[in-house]
């Protein structure tokens, strides 16, 4: 049988599953196409106001991406996928499991019958998708999530989506590093909304150390720790600099003030920490550099507007912490991890260690920028004696 007759094969019998209601689950593996860091992608039945659809999930490195689509457009993907992008494909049904294997032009499908195995109902709760799936947790309620009745307050809902959007990225990162049980340390960590998350989502796999300078937050922390009976979450007082990093496996911060995030990226990279990821906040110290200094002349269109030097002053303090830990052996991604309706604040640095290009070419482009936009030194750099 040709490779697109056994593809097809592959295909049909997803559509049926669809069609009848027999289809629990479908997922594709072994990638080799394009897409940077896409992992694998899984699908399931939905029902949503514009009718019934297969949800495909893109599991990438450091975020999911969800599609809803119609059992044609599903079926053109497969297709066309399986045919070059995908090794390998799953489909489970009630009634059988159905294995797709590509070995270089061989193809083959295997079926095994199955016994017992009940319809899953196609519905589209958002709430399954969330990695928090349980709002009665008294932690909620305590940090003001939720209120009495256990569901999320109206005026929480975008805190509540950002903390499950960062468990999300946060939990597969963590579970990536080759610690048997990661050392955690969130800087600045004010309430511990994050630690608290990730504390409930990974189970006692993880060591958590909240580092606060607020004793009273530090306070209330421990004690709503010892509450939920999180035993490997803990909160100490003190700054992010002052405190010993040394033995760090991750080093977080969010929303750290201006340079405070760059004080959280130094003690990552000074205890050798290999995961290092920020969310910043306010950019003031580039900013005053770039009105102070002397930016080249062709950016003056852009920088005399206030609006667009502060997005500007923004990207370039961003963009120079990037190449600052890429100089100092991490790799390094950018990237929203919310939509901006939900926070202003949404940029995301992840650097993970080892892999990293050139030393010198990153210092070199570090020069470049400081002389393209007049800046005299990152302060970051200042941090690492460069």
């Amino acid at each position: 049988m040709s490779a697109s007759h056994r593809i097809g094969e592959f295909v049909e019998a997803v559509c049926a599953a669809f069609a009848d209601g027999s289809l629990i689950k479908l997922k594709l593996g072994g990638y080799h196409g394009g897409e940077a860091d896409l992992k694998s992608v899984e699908a399931r039945k939905v029902s949503i106001k514009a009718g019934e659809r297969l949800s495909f999930v893109f599991r990438y490195k450091t975020r999911d991406i969800t599609k809803n689509l119609t059992i044609d457009e599903a079926a053109s993907l497969l297709s066309s996928g399986l045919a070059d992008a995908w090794r390998s494909a799953r489909l489970e049904t009630t009634a059988f499991d159905l294995q797709f294997e590509r070995q270089g032009d061989k193809l083959r499908i295997k079926r095994i019958e199955v016994e017992g195995r009940q319809a899953v109902e196609a519905t589209h709760d958002r709430a399954k998708n969330r990695a928090l799936t349980d709002t009665a947790k008294p932690w909620l309620h305590a940090l003001g999530i939720t209120g009495k009745d256990g569901k999320v307050r109206s005026d929480a809902q975008d805190k509540f989506r950002q903390i499950n959007k960062m468990v999300e990225i946060f939990a597969s990162l963590i579970q990536a590093i080759k610690a048997e049980k990661p050392r955690v340390l969130d800087m600045g960590a004010g309430k511990g909304y994050l630690d608290f998350a990730l504390a409930e989502h990974l189970g006692g796999k993880v060591e958590l150390v909240g580092v606060e300078l607020r004793r009273a937050l530090v306070e209330d922390g421990n004690r709503l720790a010892s509450q939920s009976g999180f035993g490997d979450l803990r909160f100490v007082p003190g700054s992010i600099l002052d405190y010993d990093a040394s033995g760090a496996d991750a080093v977080i911060a969010l929303h750290a003030c201006d340079t405070a995030t760059d004080d959280a990226i130094f003690q990552g990279i000074k205890a050798g920490a290999e995961l290092i990821a920020v969310a910043p906040c306010c950019h003031k110290q580039i900013r005053r550099q770039i009105e102070a200094g002397k930016p080249a002349d062709e950016l003056d269109f852009l920088l005399r507007h206030g609006t667009f030097l502060e997005k500007q002053a923004e990207m370039v303090t961003d963009g120079l912490r990037a190449l600052l830990l890429e100089a100092s052996g991490y790799r390094t991604k950018v990237f929203e991890f919310v939509s901006d309706a939900h926070t202003p604040k949404n940029n995301l640095i992840v650097a993970q260690k080892g892999g990293a290009g050139s030393r010198q070419a990153a210092l070199d482009k570090i020069a470049a920028v400081k002389t393209l936009f007049g800046i005299d030194k990152h302060y970051l750099e200042g941090l690492l004696g460069l």
